[in-house]
């Protein structure tokens, strides 16, 4: 059921079952999640099962403010707590060394775990009245397009399942992950903030993983599989005249096709699915997977995307649509 998330019986609601061990879908600013309480490894173990997701593969911490990290986290190095400073409540996970006994299923079995502190007013209305952090990954099965809207958490999960509405999400993509525990920031998963940001908050270059020559011992994280975030309908990354070359070929024979591109095409059949590709990054994160999802719904079989432009501002962007492109 779908219950507006500004209504405070309904928060009350969600918390009782977020402490009686349930599930229950909420919004952030990134995408929708999925909660249970993360200090209920029973309770996570329900998130697994219900989105079909590996054990191993860790979930988001969300606390309501950063007091609750001392809660998870044994220690905390100063360039994280800028970081934190900076952009939480925000589109930002840390990744911190993991509180002996706490929270080993929502960190999927690893001596880290990784905290979020998200800048909606819903969830964090939801989280202070949980009294606990909630592990909550995307609210969607396992390797799927991530939801942005409460309606897109039903289609998934069913009536049974309580949905605070939030609206749709600001943001639109999952929070940047940075890996603070090996001395020095490493990005693990891009995502709205850059790495230009990121390094100026917290005073100090951000590596990538594969600049470490012991990338090997990098913590598991959310959302990093090399094909995730996928559609039903297969996904092409094409560049402008790629896309418009293979309109021309098929031409009024073109259907179950569906294209998603920034420079306008020609397109002869009535039957191709055509839907503009903001110029603006920030803009096209925002609208990136209700647009998969929508051709999906509207019976796409192929769905052709133009390339996004290799700058810094759509690092998260690009990552996304390479990861979906690989399934």
């Amino acid at each position: 059921m779908i219950l507006p998330g500004t209504d405070p019986q309904a928060l009350l609601e969600a918390a009782r079952r977020i402490q009686a061990g349930e599930l229950v879908g909420f919004p952030t600013e990134t995408v929708y999640g999925l909660g249970a309480d993360a200090s209920s490894d029973e309770a996570v173990a329900g998130i697994f099962a219900a989105k079909g997701r590996p054990a191993d593969h860790p979930l988001i911490v969300h606390v309501a403010d950063a007091s609750q990290v001392a809660d998870y986290a044994s220690s905390v190095p100063p360039f994280a707590v800028r970081l934190m400073q900076a952009f939480w409540p925000g589109p930002l996970t840390v990744i911190l060394p993991r509180k002996e006994g706490v929270a080993a299923a929502a960190a999927g079995g690893q001596n880290s775990i990784g905290l979020r502190c998200p800048a909606h007013p819903v969830a964090l209305a939801f989280l202070r009245a949980c009294h606990t952090g909630v592990a909550g990954p995307s609210a969607n099965r396992f390797g799927r397009v991530s939801p942005t809207s409460a309606q897109h958490v039903s289609q998934e999960f069913g009536d049974a399942l309580l949905v605070l509405d939030g609206g749709p999400c600001a943001v639109g993509i999952e929070s940047s992950i940075v890996d603070c525990t090996r001395g020095r920031p490493v990005l693990l998963r891009p995502g709205v903030l850059t790495r230009d940001q990121l390094a100026a908050a917290c005073g100090e270059p951000v590596l990538d993983k594969e600049d470490l020559q012991e990338a090997g011992s990098t913590p598991r994280a959310s959302g990093t599989l090399e094909a995730h975030y996928a559609p039903d309908a297969k996904v092409r990354l094409m560049d402008a005249g790629a896309i418009q070359a293979a309109l021309d070929l098929l031409g009024a024979d073109a259907a179950h096709i569906a294209v998603y591109a920034r420079t306008v095409p020609s397109i002869e059949s009535a039957n191709v699915l055509y839907r503009r590709m903001p110029d603006d990054a920030a803009a096209a994160a925002r609208q990136l997977f209700a647009a998969l999802r929508d051709f999906d719904a509207q019976g796409a079989k192929l769905i052709w995307i133009e390339h996004p432009p290799a700058t810094a501002e759509w690092d998260g962007v690009r990552d996304r649509l390479g990861r979906a492109a690989a399934s």
